[in-house]
């Protein structure tokens, strides 16, 4: 956690955009821990959420792109013969092409969520030929949610972080989905508490 910190206060935003499109592509790279902690920094006025939000997305987004475009334009042939060189073996292409199989392209929209799966569902999509507006739209809303609740779990429980995060990696992708919804209805319950407060006072 500290290596992070020391890094956004010498790289900045640009750690967070470069490491999860890193991440994305199966290199290793702390994603969660690091929009937890960005947001954390957010919170200490040293950083803007808004703008953690973007990198964080953008990277995420950019990543899965990359990855798709490779896995449609090289397609299965290739990953089965050079997959190792991508951390992508045939038993993995395998696992991850049967979960596309049994859940359908909608498996993208929980990808992020589920470990082992997020890093190559971009390659996998690819392979199988699924179309680039399916995979933007999920892959889209998938990473919106996932750095949602990431940044603000960093923003609104910092000094939990790394409890917080082992529990979350603990539930399942609906429980994960609805603790985003929950984060952001608490952060802007708590921004627009005196406007809701005097809405309450004229309607009641």
């Amino acid at each position: 956690m500290e290596w992070i910190t020391a890094l956004s206060e010498q790289y900045g935003y640009i750690v967070l955009l470069l490491g999860l499109f890193a991440e994305s592509l199966a290199l290793p790279f702390p994603g969660e821990l690091a929009m937890a902690v960005f947001g954390h920094l957010t919170s200490l006025g040293s950083l803007h959420l808004p703008v953690v939000m973007l990198y964080s997305y953008g990277g995420a987004l950019a990543g899965t792109m990359l990855t798709y475009y490779l896995g449609y334009r090289l397609g299965t042939p290739f990953f089965d013969k050079y997959g190792k060189f991508f951390l992508l073996n045939a038993k993995r292409i395998e696992k991850v092409s049967s979960w596309f199989a049994k859940y359908g392209d909608k498996i993208i929209l929980i990808s992020y969520f589920v470990p082992g799966l997020r890093h190559f569902t971009g390659y996998v999509s690819g392979m199988l030929k699924v179309r680039f507006t399916t995979l933007l739209i999920y892959n889209g809303l998938g990473g919106a949610l996932w750095v949602t609740l990431y940044v603000m779990i960093g923003k609104l429980f910092g000094h939990r972080i790394g409890e917080l995060l082992h529990q979350i990696s603990q539930y399942s992708a609906a429980a994960v989905a609805g603790l985003a919804v929950l984060l952001i209805a608490a952060f802007v319950v708590k921004q627009k508490k005196t406007a809701i407060t005097k809405w309450l006072g004229r309607n009641l």
